[in-house]
């Protein structure tokens, strides 16, 4: 997989620009002649936004090249308009006269100001002082000039108050989501379990999908006694909870309209026609297991109902082998992005997923008991130890952090929502073309029993001991254990 830009490169044109670029060495149209060579215009933008100390002490903009060190316009001898006529500041100018700050600033407040007092609301204030200082000026810009985006705000800014209530009353959209974030990061509205607001939203959706009214009660009852119900006595709903909630609903509801279609109510649910139901469709019609142990318990149905359950141990596993194979591509020279090659390592080496506040700390080790011999001592894996570099970067300068959408995240893999980290389905999207993630991290958890107890892998990687105990027993490491044991048992004399 390769690292992703936001634009792809034109193909080179060696025939039509036979002397190369004096910075990149590619063919492309010359977009400037400064004093070390003929400049392209990706070296050229790329020179306008290299800011740093040069040798002589100047701190800005540093557009030219002495001994290949960045050097400023003054050492240099480059002339380059990059002095912004509004702050004097010296920056890549948007226009010509302001620089790219400016001109965010003047945009905030044009969008987010009432247009017929002239105030801006004092809950939209800590957001606009956001947006104007970001460090990536551009990328606010470029989103506050898409018009959908520029209508949503303009209408905020109307708003006598602001509140979750009047954002729930608006049509749902991926800005009003990601606006209602930056609110909540910088203290605008109170924070509240986006999660749980969200499947309550998606449950009210979902009934619309049940035929019969009588079913229809019985899964509105579901979702508030059984659903909702375990979410309210949750800290926080995660992520798994939620998917796990709409995946239970989503079969139930299919099951019950598969009755109402043969005129069967709930109340008279079979044996026979749970087999047929089953038999008929995929494999994920068994996580209505979860439902009818649900009416089971509220006497719905029979209790001697039951469902073929899901055989443990089927999901594809990588060997320690492919494991190490899949770590040295990894690692390997690459333009691989340093924040997907770190979190394919937490996959590979610790078993992680989607998110980490900062890279663990843990080594992997190697080393099977044997019959009549000591186990042997327990070291760092050797790609373990190469590993660790790649997971210092991110954690130096986490993503996403040059926009108002994390003012005080932790997080090392940020997600583009405001104050989120990464979600695991786009993490197993990006790393797909390297690996399976499941097969990778069923297969680390594997070998990491073989290692330690139970219980210390369960506290350092956050897994339940339950999670543990269950690939312990798969990978076969009680049984190596108790050899072990043996082995270093003296025999007793009788």
């Amino acid at each position: 997989m390769r690292g992703r830009v936001s634009r792809p490169r034109k193909p080179q044109d060696p025939a039509r620009w036979p002397e190369p670029c004096a910075r990149c060495g590619e063919h492309r149209q010359p977009a400037a002649f400064w004093p070390d060579g003929r400049v392209c215009g990706y070296c050229y933008k790329q020179a306008q936004r290299t800011t740093g100390v040069c040798a002589c002490g100047h701190e800005g903009v540093l557009p030219g090249r002495i001994d290949g060190a960045p050097a400023c316009r003054g050492c240099s001898g480059i002339r380059l308009n990059l002095d912004c006529r509004s702050c004097g500041a010296e920056d890549e100018l948007y226009n010509g006269t302001q620089c790219w700050s400016c001109v965010l600033a003047a945009k905030v407040d044009q969008v987010l100001t009432h247009p017929e007092t002239g105030v801006m609301s004092l809950q939209l204030t800590p957001v606009a002082a956001a947006l104007k200082s970001m460090k990536r000026a551009n990328s606010g810009l470029t989103w506050f000039n898409q018009p959908h985006v520029a209508a949503f705000l303009s209408e905020l800014a109307l708003a006598p108050t602001i509140s979750h209530e009047s954002l729930d009353q608006l049509p749902a959209s991926r800005t009003r989501d990601y606006v209602r974030g930056l609110l909540v990061e910088h203290d605008a509205l109170p924070r509240r379990d986006e999660l749980a607001a969200r499947y309550r939203d998606w449950a009210t959706q979902a009934l619309t999908r049940v035929v019969d009214e009588h079913h229809r009660e019985v899964i509105e009852r579901y979702v508030r006694w059984h659903h909702q119900r375990r979410m309210n006595s949750m800290d926080r709903v995660t992520q798994g909870a939620f998917l796990r909630a709409k995946q239970s609903v989503t079969v139930a509801i299919e099951l019950l309209n598969w009755l109402h279609a043969r005129g069967i109510a709930i109340e008279q649910l079979a044996q026979a026609h749970l087999d047929t139901w089953q038999a008929e469709g995929p494999t994920t019609r068994e996580i209505a297991s979860r439902f009818l142990r649900w009416a089971i318990n509220t006497r719905l149905v029979a209790p001697t109902l039951t469902m073929t359950p899901h055989r443990r141990g089927t999901s594809p596993t990588l060997s320690a082998a492919e494991q190490d194979s899949a770590l040295q591509r990894v690692i390997a020279p690459d333009d691989l992005d340093p924040r997907e090659r770190a979190a394919a390592i937490l996959v590979l080496v610790f078993g992680q997923a989607d998110r980490a506040r900062r890279p663990p700390h843990l080594g992997r080790h190697h080393g099977d008991p044997r019959a009549g011999q000591r186990p042997p001592r327990r070291r760092r894996h050797r790609a373990a130890a190469t590993a660790r570099p790649a997971l210092a970067a991110p954690a130096a300068a986490p993503s996403h952090d040059l926009t108002a959408a994390h003012p005080h995240s932790n997080w090392v893999f940020r997600g583009s929502s405001p104050g989120q980290h990464l979600r695991a389905s786009t993490l197993r999207n990006r790393l797909r073309e390297l690996f399976s993630t499941r097969a990778a991290r069923l297969g680390s958890l594997h070998e990491l029993t073989k290692l330690a107890p139970v219980a210390i892998i369960a506290e350092a990687l956050g897994y339940h001991p339950a999670t543990i105990e269950r690939h312990a027993i798969g990978s076969a490491a009680t049984y190596a254990r108790y050899v072990a044991a043996r082995a270093d048992t003296p025999p007793t004399s009788r």
